[in-house]
């Protein structure tokens, strides 16, 4: 059966589902655009509800799922990235509790208080997962982890990373009860080149919001770090920062 109605239920459903966070959550499905993002949650075992497929775009293998096919114009209307490869996926969301990881005895783990915008969290989990990182902790959160920019900037990568949401006490008696070292973002006169905290043991970096930085919480209950700098620019991109950080984290492991 071929969908070409815009007012078929399950393309109702869909649209909904890209555009309301609330609705999301309370489904506990999500939506995934693209082949290789699709692979990706198949690979780390997501459990698939059912495809949507436009034949005259889609040139890979059909899902070993349910699936619909639907026309193009269809298609172009829930498809967040418009006529690209032809396959959209919904997934049943995974549990998020901190209290079910557990760290290994050199985990680095990143962890952003209060991060708002999909963009910057899609890439914050992109160089997470290329370097390495554990886990990451949005702690007082406010983007949703399968919110369809998220999974697009970050390229699927969310897939394959411990991503976990926590407020920040919950965030705090995590890093107490393993023994973290804590790294905190706060800009004063006692913060240390990040080159000279050590990233061989349990080691967990915090950043703030790019507008407010780290809030009071956090005051005394780390180590302040920065990232050395030879320009004029005394800050980074929050995305940026997270990035070189995980990069250092990386390389002092292969040293």
């Amino acid at each position: 059966m071929l969908i070409e109605s815009f007012q078929n239920d399950k393309i109702k459903n869909i649209t909904k589902l890209l555009a309301d966070n609330r609705f999301r959550k309370k489904s506990k499905v999500f939506v995934v655009e693209g082949q290789q993002e699709n692979e990706r949650a198949l690979h780390y075992d997501f459990q698939p509800v059912e495809f949507f497929i436009c034949e005259n775009i889609f040139k890979g293998k059909l899902p070993d799922a349910k699936f619909h096919f639907v026309s193009q114009k269809v298609y172009e209307k829930i498809a967040y990235r418009g006529s690209s490869e032809g396959v959209i996926g919904v997934y049943k969301t995974k549990d998020s509790q901190l209290s079910s990881f557990v760290p290994k005895e050199n985990a680095t783990v990143i962890i952003v208080e209060g991060v708002e915008k999909p963009g910057n969290l899609g890439a914050i989990l992109r160089s997470c997962e290329a370097f390495g990182i554990d886990a990451l902790i949005v702690a007082d959160g406010k983007a949703d982890f399968y919110n369809p920019n998220v999974i697009r900037s970050s390229v699927g990568c969310l897939f394959g990373m411990e991503v976990y949401d926590a407020e920040n006490m919950e965030t705090l008696d995590f890093l107490q009860k393993y023994n973290f070292n804590i790294y905190t973002t706060l800009m004063d006169e006692t913060a240390e080149d990040i080159y000279k905290r050590d990233f061989t043991q349990r080691s967990a970096v915090l950043f703030g919001t790019e507008h407010s930085g780290l809030s009071d919480f956090w005051m005394g209950k780390g180590k302040n770090t920065l990232i050395p700098m030879a320009g004029s620019i005394d800050s980074l991109n929050l995305s940026n920062a997270v990035a070189i950080t995980c990069y250092e984290s990386l390389r002092q492991k292969k040293r």
